[in-house]
């Protein structure tokens, strides 16, 4: 198949305000992930896993409300074609009402959840944390106005900024010996930051407007996609939600961050690519052209990214844990593989919603999360028996299942056909079946070595066997990745999703 003819039609200014978007949102993403990973791998190491298992039962919480912030409200000015100062107005006003209402509920209902995990610290620790959901109004307002017009450069620097800010916090916390508190303490000081240089950035610091007349549209299209993310908080949230009555908080713990580790590139490095891809088909869709070829490259792109990444860190748990970790986190390797194995399908799922929002059919992004919505959860309820392998295996379940309903309902919606995802695929899996052969041949024939090296090794045949093989085999796969970073005119647009392409995933 000759992949010049699959590229969409060139738009050279369209091509390069997307391309400078992707390039901002997600290479501050980056920037500042590798911020808060290297502050991490500190903190981690003056904490016990029991730090982190009762930092996760409050992230349940905290997420479960979070739902119901106004994000969406606000998400709908990017899709909507009418946009005056007192549709601004009315979505401030929505979300100090909705963000007020939810830190109330979280500091007063703080003392009923430490109840329920039996751990009276988490109510201190929730009272704290609503102190965050004062800053959502701050930030879902200017970041949305930014973003309907592909201005994600001050966002990048904004959030660069505020990644060092947490990460400093955290780690003179923790080396103070502030416990957990570090935990709670360091986010906080980054969602301020980050609402103070977000609103001065976008000069949406505008009178609230608590008259919500001529506002239907918003508040329907922002209410289906509120009832979306409800959903995806059942979906997501349920196994610590599940576990935290069930395990103690070490295996908690153990399985929290073995999850967060996992979670890294679905859960920050994805949500800028529909944070882009969301404004640019919307405005596709309203020039009138399909959305088809774009999908298809994101899907391509997404997977290209993170199955390497994921089935590398499969391979290497073990010495990757110990090395950056330390002994006492050794019970996590097998918790972090297992993970690692579920989650390209989870990539190729949180990068769907975008298209079909964009084309003002939210109501396809709802049901695919009410489906996630009991899988996940009946999933785990069955498998907590077996301990946090259990979980592991439920995902093994649960992510492909989930994908495949999705895709069901999204192809048809975007005009294309499996034949067509699938031979886009299939370069990138195949590619990652022969890394994962060399691998496993290199550790055979490698006497025992120190953690460091093995992961050493193993990590650089891993990238040298998948980028050979897709530079010798399918040249145009990176050459369309690169063109979607670089800002110079190409001969097709680049969006996450064109020429190369590419969530939170309830962002878009």
């Amino acid at each position: 198949m000759d992949p010049e003819a699959q590229v969409p039609p060139s738009d050279g200014g369209f091509a390069n305000r997307v391309r400078s978007a992707v390039a901002w949102r997600w290479g501050s993403q980056i920037v500042a992930q590798v911020i808060a990973w290297t502050s991490t791998i500190m903190v981690v190491r003056l904490l016990d896993p029991s730090d982190y298992g009762l930092f996760a039962m409050t992230q349940v919480v905290l997420t479960a409300l979070a739902f119901l912030n106004g994000q969406s409200f606000a998400t709908s000015l990017v899709q909507t074609d009418h946009l005056d100062r007192r549709r601004i107005g009315q979505v401030f006003g929505l979300l100090l009402l909705f963000n007020g209402t939810l830190a109330t509920i979280q500091f007063l209902g703080a003392p009923l959840m430490a109840a329920y995990y039996r751990e009276p610290l988490v109510a201190d620790m929730l009272r704290i944390q609503a102190i965050i959901f004062l800053t959502v109004p701050f930030t879902a307002l200017p970041t949305e106005l930014l973003a309907r017009r592909l201005e994600f450069r001050i966002q990048g620097k904004i959030s660069m900024a505020a990644a060092i800010l947490s990460a400093v916090v955290a780690l003179a916390l923790a080396w103070l010996g502030f416990g957990v508190w570090a935990l709670v303490y360091a986010p906080i000081a980054g969602f301020t930051a980050r609402a103070i240089g977000l609103t001065i950035a976008a000069r949406s610091l505008v009178p609230p407007v608590f008259d919500f007349r001529g506002a239907g549209d918003l508040v329907r299209f922002g209410g289906a996609l509120t009832l979306c993310q409800l959903f995806w908080i059942f979906q997501s949230q349920s196994d610590i939600f599940i576990a935290g009555r069930s395990f103690d908080t070490h295996d908690l713990g153990l399985y929290a961050e073995a999850l967060f580790l996992t979670l890294i590139v679905t859960g920050r490095f994805l949500p800028p690519i529909n944070d882009v891809a969301y404004p640019a088909y919307a405005e596709l869709h309203k020039a009138g052209k399909s959305i088809g070829p774009y999908f298809l490259r994101t899907q391509r792109t997404v997977l290209l990214v993170t199955a390497p990444i994921y089935f590398g860190l499969a391979l290497t748990a073990e010495p990757a844990v110990l090395t950056l970790f330390g002994e006492k986190w050794a019970e996590m390797a097998p918790i972090v593989a297992g993970l690692a194995l579920a989650m390209p399908a989870m990539a190729l799922q949180i990068v769907c919603s975008p298209a079909t929002n964009a084309m003002g059919r939210p109501g396809i992004y709802l049901r695919n999360n009410a489906f996630g919505a009991v899988l996940f959860p009946a999933s785990f309820l069955f498998a907590i028996a077996y301990g946090p392998q259990g979980l592991v295996h439920a995902w093994w379940f649960a992510a492909p299942l989930l994908l495949g309903f999705t895709l069901f309902n999204t192809l048809p919606r975007v005009g294309l056909a499996w034949g067509e995802l699938l031979r886009e695929l299939a370069p990138v899996l195949l590619a990652n079946g022969l890394m994962v052969l060399m691998v496993l041949a290199v550790r055979a024939a490698l006497p025992p070595l120190p953690h460091i090296a093995m992961l050493a090794i193993e990590g650089a045949t891993g990238a040298a066997t998948y980028v050979l093989t897709i530079r010798l085999l399918w040249p145009h796969l990176i050459a369309e990745t690169w063109a979607m970073l670089r800002r110079e005119p190409a001969s097709a647009p680049t969006l996450a999703g064109q020429t190369t392409n590419s969530a939170d995933p309830a962002a878009a």
